[in-house]
């Protein structure tokens, strides 16, 4: 099983969207705004986090979302500009630790940390398989 390989602290990824009708609280049913979801920053800073990692893991080897803990601190309107970054502070053997933010152009909406864990895709879909079964 791969460790963090090439994998550095300080490295940074980010991941912008353009807000709109199916990004809001409305649409996912997150609640009944016409403003970016909860849910959908949080995809957000995954994505950041993906886009820090991904590239440097072994081939065969991807990354998957274990924890995430943020505040969403601020609405967002449709049609604003959201990007979200992710900063890799900790490695653990296996284990990826970022710190998450995400910002609307105006003001930071949200903030938080991120963890992954590297794994085997074969293996993955291995024990994904045998959990069909």
């Amino acid at each position: 099983m791969q460790e963090a390989g090439p994998l550095q602290v300080g490295a940074t990824g980010s991941a912008t969207i353009t807000v709109d009708d199916t990004h809001t609280a409305a649409h996912v049913g997150s609640g009944g705004e016409a403003v970016l979801a909860t849910p959908v920053m949080i995809a957000l800073m995954e994505a950041a986090a993906v886009d820090a990692s991904e590239h440097l893991l072994d081939a065969g080897h991807t990354s998957l979302g274990i924890r995430i803990a943020v505040d969403h601190t601020a609405p967002t309107p449709i049609g604003r500009f959201v990007t979200a970054t992710a900063e890799l502070i900790e490695i653990k053997g296996r284990r990826l630790f970022f710190r998450v933010t995400a910002e609307d152009g105006i003001r930071q909406i949200g903030s938080g940390e991120h963890s992954r864990a590297i794994v085997s895709i074969a293996d993955f879909r291995q024990r994904l398989h045998d959990q069909k079964q």
